[in-house]
């Protein structure tokens, strides 16, 4: 029966530098004797590691990948443990130098601020290494976020509520450790100058005719000219009286 085996501790999931060295283990009771055998899986291909038949699993961390443990007793009773992420980040943080390190969180990508449409889904991203891996919680303005427990903060649709200032706590056994605080900015979206610009013609050559004159007067390779100035002045009324609305511009 499965209850043959009782599985007395699990592995646990961990976020490390690439190139760490540790070990996974996991512990297991029974009435025989117990057989452990360790299973890998990278993107959708699961695998039996060969030689993995210890309760502990040494691991250099080269990328991330899931893991579990099946243990078997004499009786052909066979149970797996959870299955455990080992994270793996190919950039460390800079001035962390692992054999100093205890498995305590480290942030090693904070959000950046954003600004946003209304409406528009908002995402927030961090990562922190630990061992065991961190949980995650952000929070706005101070107030803690109930559904926002992962590296990702993610609103579908964002509100004007939603403005503020985010930040994300990782912690684990070891500690916590918080990433920077960063604005966020939800709003409706202020059209470019340009934009407003073009809306203003369109407006005035919708009510009535207009004209733009510019005369320039300073030339970079040329002597200063004496006659855009009176041509500017005398074709603004010939158009006045053409029914023209005018703007003139000089240099």
């Amino acid at each position: 029966s499965p209850a043959a085996i009782a599985i007395t501790e699990q592995p646990v999931s961990v976020s490390v530098p690439v190139g760490y060295s540790f070990s996974l283990r996991c512990r297991a009771e029974g009435r025989t004797s117990l057989q452990y055998q360790w299973f890998c899986q990278h993107q959708s291909v699961c695998r039996q590691i060969p030689g993995a038949t210890k309760q502990d699993l040494p691991i250099t961390a080269q990328q991330t990948q899931l893991y579990t443990c099946r243990i078997n007793d004499l009786y052909r009773n066979a149970v797996f443990s959870d299955w455990v992420k080992v994270e793996v980040h190919q950039c460390v943080a800079r001035g962390l130098p692992p054999r100093l390190w205890q498995g305590e969180p480290v942030i090693v990508l904070n959000p950046t601020e954003q600004r946003v449409e209304v409406g528009k889904p908002l995402q927030l991203q961090c990562a922190a290494m630990g061992v065991p891996a961190p949980t995650y919680q952000w929070y706005r303005n101070g107030n803690l976020l109930e559904q926002q427990k992962k590296k990702k903060l993610w609103i579908t649709h964002a509100k004007a509520s939603d403005s503020g200032t985010y930040l994300c706590c990782a912690s684990n056994s070891h500690g916590e450790h918080w990433t920077n605080a960063v604005d966020v900015h939800i709003g409706e979206t202020l059209p470019p100058p340009e934009h407003l610009q073009l809306c203003l013609l369109v407006f005035s050559l919708a009510t009535g005719k207009i004209a733009l004159l510019v005369g320039n007067n300073h030339y970079q390779h040329h002597p200063n000219l004496i006659a855009p100035v009176t041509d500017v002045f005398e074709l603004s009324l010939l158009l006045e009286q053409l029914g023209f609305q005018v703007v003139s511009l000089l240099d």
